[in-house]
């Protein structure tokens, strides 16, 4: 028997069109490199500055660890106002100025951000204020069988002594 030549050549020229269609979807998708830095001390610059920077998307990430696209322009932005010849609080004062102190990483204590930083302190005190009153309301509870009347206290004696006779109400009624 021989083997089918036309149906191979098909099906190996099908395999060759999709790794070369992947190969290009692969290619169209990769990121372009990045240019070496022309300077190394302006980099070194850009990036302590923005280690001290708070990405605005992210939120939890600095500019200098985060991937995001806003993240990429401050930093950007920052690379050419260190390089047009300002200095690293100029920038900060800028980027203040444009987006607030939530891009400060440690937000400077003033009337507008106390509530930040005594935030984590009060809820810590307020916790344990609520677990000091509940803990305390605990112990102070009176006893159950103290608010009961007499009279009810009298009827669950009396049942109490009826079963541990062996016999309830409702045997000691049937014949």
């Amino acid at each position: 028997m021989a083997p089918n030549r036309p149906g191979r050549l098909r099906s190996f020229r099908g395999w060759i069109l999709c790794v070369a269609l992947l190969w290009l979807a692969a290619e169209s998708q990769a990121a372009p490199a990045r240019p070496m830095a022309e300077d190394p001390v302006l980099e070194q610059r850009v990036n302590l500055l923005a280690a001290e920077l708070r990405c605005l998307v992210c939120q939890n990430q600095s500019l200098a660890d985060s991937h995001a696209d806003l993240a990429i322009d401050l930093k950007n932005q920052v690379r050419e106002q260190l390089r047009a010849g300002r200095s690293e609080q100029q920038v900060v004062t800028y980027m203040t100025e444009r987006y607030g102190d939530f891009v400060l990483y440690r937000p400077p204590v003033k009337a507008t951000t106390l509530l930040l930083w005594g935030g984590p302190l009060l809820l810590l005190l307020l916790g344990a204020w609520l677990l000091w009153r509940t803990l305390g309301k605990a112990q102070q509870a009176p006893l159950a069988s103290a608010e009961l009347e007499p009279a009810l206290v009298r009827q669950l004696d009396a049942l109490l002594a009826q079963n541990a006779d062996g016999t309830t109400a409702d045997r000691a009624r049937r014949p």
